[in-house]
């Protein structure tokens, strides 16, 4: 094991990547010249030169279609957005090309594509680069969706997706570029569509993914000072969802919240909730509940960030009530 911040575990899985496999580049906007926005990409451009790490003007919907291209002849492009909120503007080419391009070529071409970069909120930057977008790419078929909240799963998961034959969205968070945390040497991938049970626990079942798991892992502890054990599932891949194991810790611990950094409506803690009434009704001692953010757009105000984001005191609160204790 070594330790290495969140940046450099998605460098070393690129790197890794573009080593053993000639047809794997780098493209978007300041990947080369300025080593990437956050400097994940720092030294690439030195090791692989220019025509594999490529410079881009500031236009996503174009970039993104030559990646489109690229990969339906032979090519495994990944496209980095220096935030998700400009990736917006290559929607079309995500969901109206990459996604269906498996089906409506009759099976003649894949899209292997790793779309990737910043997402969710990231301090002051209000509404329109503050949005969080598991769902939203989780609604396409054709799609995989993934959100890393550690350096090792970061690095497993990303040369995972490198080598899916699918288009991935690979949605990583602005501030946990410095997060430092343990790797494993050497070949180390983890498969797409595992959750990972970060905490044991009897009482309750958390599940949730990304940055704001940090918030479980604090709420977990202030639960267990009052002895409430909570089981603390870690999605890391949005589609496909690994139902069954939140099923099973749902069986064992007949209680479940659904912790996420985004709107309530049609959010992926509404499609969980629908899964368990579905599967796990019979095991279920209370309703699922849900700690979102709020319905509301992303305020610039630090006050109002704080009261829209999920925070430790919403978890132990919801965590309670399930427990039906004050």
């Amino acid at each position: 094991m070594k330790v290495i911040q969140f940046r450099e575990a998605l460098r070393e899985a690129m790197s890794e990547e573009m080593r053993r496999d000639p047809s794997v580049f780098l493209m978007g906007e300041e990947v080369a010249e300025y080593n990437g926005a956050y400097k994940v990409s720092q030294g690439m451009l030195e090791e692989f030169g220019p025509k594999r790490v490529i410079d881009t003007p500031i236009a996503e919907l174009g970039f993104s279609g030559i990646a489109v291209g690229a990969s339906m002849n032979g090519l495994r492009p990944i496209v980095e957005f220096m935030t998700w909120n400009f990736a917006i503007l290559a929607a079309d080419q995500i969901i109206n090309s990459a996604a269906k391009m498996l089906q409506m070529s009759g099976g003649q071409y894949n899209c292997p594509i790793v779309f990737r970069g910043g997402n969710g909120q990231a301090g002051q930057l209000a509404a329109t680069h503050s949005q969080s977008f598991e769902a939203f790419y989780a609604h396409v078929p054709g799609l995989k969706v993934i959100t890393p909240s550690n350096p090792a799963d970061a690095k497993g998961l990303l040369k995972a997706a490198i080598r899916d034959n699918d288009p991935v969205v690979f949605l990583e968070s602005e501030k946990m570029y410095g997060d430092k945390g343990e790797v494993p040497e050497g070949e180390f991938i983890i498969p797409i569509g595992i959750a990972d049970i970060k905490r044991k626990g009897i009482d309750v079942t958390l599940v949730t993914f990304g940055k704001i798991i940090k918030i479980a892992q604090e709420a977990a502890e202030v639960l267990a000072k009052e002895n409430i054990q909570l089981e603390i599932i870690d999605l890391r891949t949005i589609r496909p969802i690994d139902y069954n194991t939140i099923v099973e810790s749902v069986k064992k611990t007949n209680r479940c919240v659904v912790l996420e950094e985004s709107w309530p409506l049609a959010s992926i803690a509404s499609e969980i909730s629908y899964h368990l009434q579905r599967y796990a009704f019979d095991h279920l001692d209370a309703p699922v509940l849900r700690v979102m953010q709020t319905d509301t757009p992303f305020a610039f105000s630090p006050s109002l960030i704080e009261a829209a984001l999920p925070n430790v005191d919403r978890v132990v609160a919801a965590v309670k009530a399930l427990m039906y204790r004050n």
